[in-house]
């Protein structure tokens, strides 16, 4: 199982648009300036990282204390009718998590794929034995890092809640959730926005994949815009409904431990804002 991340930490998606000359490292080292504790790596447009750089990327994250995450490509689709773009999207997220392991990352998200014509469970199916097979290989690689379909906003995407539970628990480790509270509330279209709906998130959780389920979150968080088919795009955190000082009550009072991150397109601006709430906030006892 992969290690573990003491407490919740903060940081945003890719590196800080206040870094000075943008290169992973400097983007890290940005963090650190900041009063951040993560980073998530963006291979959106592709795995272009040497080994060499991600050696030398973990070396400076580890020195520094910033957890690092990794956000596979787009690109993947494993719900295809084409087993060639099958094939392909596993290999991006078996690249990512290969150098992303390198540069010490301690957990990789990717976007599973699209329902296009086929039903919930057929594409559920296509899913999970994709996913099998990236465990497998990277278990055969001795590669240790959480492996985490995201929670999707779009009602065409798959990545319902129950479906990116049900994976983890079928599949187990090193499988779990990112939990993505903007989307969840942009696919619910105004949904999961009290203290308990979000309680609810965190109580199923619990009952399907176990307490350390909540000691190893990966969370991101961003306001939303949504429409009847869900997310249209993402906003900072004070231009949308999203109840977000809400969430980070429920995520204080369940104990929460891991990584949240900053998907506002002002990044590391909402990251630090969530931080500064987080750190005033006490715990409250959990309702029953």
């Amino acid at each position: 199982m992969p290690f573990r991340v003491k407490g919740l930490r903060f940081g945003p998606a890719g590196i800080p648009l206040s870094t000075p000359r943008k290169s992973t490292v400097n983007g890290i080292k940005r963090v650190r300036e900041l009063g951040l504790d993560a980073m998530e790596i963006e291979f959106v447009r592709g795995v272009r990282m040497s080994e060499a750089r991600a050696r030398e990327v973990r070396e400076v994250a580890q020195s520094l204390d910033v957890t690092l995450t990794v956000h596979a490509p787009y690109y993947i689709n494993l719900c295809s009718d084409d087993e060639s773009k099958v094939r392909a999207s596993i290999d991006r997220i078996l690249k990512s998590a290969r150098i992303g392991y390198i540069a010490g990352a301690w957990s990789v998200v990717f976007h599973p794929g699209y329902y296009g014509k086929l039903e919930s469970s057929e594409a559920y199916r296509r899913v999970r034995k994709a996913l099998e097979q990236i465990v497998e290989q990277l278990k055969s690689e001795g590669i240790d890092i959480w492996i985490r379909p995201e929670v999707m906003g779009g009602l065409s995407e798959f990545g319902a809640l129950e479906e990116v539970v049900q994976l983890s628990a079928e599949i187990g480790p090193p499988v779990l959730p990112c939990v993505d509270f903007a989307h969840l509330h942009a696919r619910s279209r105004g949904g999961y926005n009290t203290y308990d709906e979000f309680s609810k998130v965190l109580d199923v959780l619990e009952r399907e994949l176990g307490k350390e389920a909540l000691k190893n979150m990966h969370i991101h968080v961003s306001g939303i815009e949504y429409g009847e088919r869900g997310e249209t795009r993402h906003l900072n955190l004070d231009e949308s409904q999203l109840n977000y000082r809400e969430l980070l009550q429920v995520l204080k009072d369940y104990g929460v431990e891991g990584v949240i991150i900053s998907e506002s397109p002002n990044l590391e601006e909402d990251a630090l804002k969530m931080k500064k709430i987080w750190l005033e906030l006490k715990p409250k006892p959990k309702r029953v």
